[in-house]
């Protein structure tokens, strides 16, 4: 249930993508998250691949290898 904060406030209102919490979109520094810890922990998802685009493999991977991430240059 909001707050009685938000219910005085106007504003387009969602749910944090992390906690559920219910944000007021306008004037939050850390949309659409409700809060800093919050967009961290989206953050550290991504950096820790528990997020996943889906799409075939990049050209020059092969299949299931894992990369140093660095670019090789053609002698």
């Amino acid at each position: 249930m909001p707050s009685p904060e938000m219910k005085r406030e106007k504003g387009k209102r969602l749910r944090c993508p992390v906690c559920k919490a219910p944000v007021i979109y306008e004037g939050n520094p850390w949309r659409p998250f409700c809060s800093e810890r919050c967009k961290l922990r989206d953050l550290g998802a991504w950096a820790e691949e528990e997020y996943r685009i889906p799409g075939g493999p990049v050209a020059g991977e092969e299949e299931g290898g894992e990369g140093d991430g660095c670019i090789q240059e053609d002698s």
